[in-house]
């Protein structure tokens, strides 16, 4: 009876304990950039978007993001900057993907905070940010933005273009 009553029991909380697993949509995500060359406002996006999100904004402490990026889908709208920029800046052959991975989640009624760790080429930094999440049907869309400074990451070296980088993302995920 005591067993019975235990598994009853288990099953009634073991969904309040679980979030929702969502994965990026591709088509309905964008990761853009804007950095500052030679005094001229350079603006760039990346698609290739992989991973899980795990979200529940009554449970973020069970909640994580582990996200991905092709480093090769990188655009600025000139083919020739382009390609120097994934061979000489990302090195892509080497390091395919980009990374964002939380620690932490916090923040409440739509407004959060990502904190964790960005990975980009063979470097890893800690990052925190304010993020938005909207719920739609099955989905989320996740808003946010940060600066980091390029040279932190180990690329474009001593280039002309600026050390500070502004990042936009909106990411719509779907269960």
């Amino acid at each position: 009876m005591k067993l019975r009553t235990l598994f009853l029991l288990s099953q009634l909380f073991i969904p309040m304990l679980s979030v929702a697993q969502y994965k990026p949509v591709e088509s309905a995500s964008t990761l853009t950039f804007n950095i500052r060359n030679l005094g001229f406002n350079v603006a760039g996006s990346f698609k290739g978007f992989d991973g899980l999100i795990n979200f529940d904004p009554r449970n973020l402490a069970a909640s994580n993001f582990d996200v991905t990026i092709t480093s090769a889908t990188v655009n600025t709208d000139n083919n020739l900057r382009d390609s120097h920029v994934r061979d000489e800046f990302f090195e892509v052959k080497t390091y395919p993907k980009i990374r964002l991975a939380s620690t932490k989640l916090g923040g409440k009624d739509g407004n959060y905070v990502f904190t964790g760790l960005l990975t980009i080429k063979s470097t890893t930094k800690p990052i925190s940010f304010p993020f938005t999440a909207t719920e739609a049907n099955d989905s989320y869309l996740f808003k946010g933005g940060f600066k980091i400074k390029r040279k932190d990451f180990g690329v474009g070296g001593t280039s002309t273009v600026s050390d500070e980088l502004e990042v936009i993302l909106n990411v719509t995920a779907k269960k």
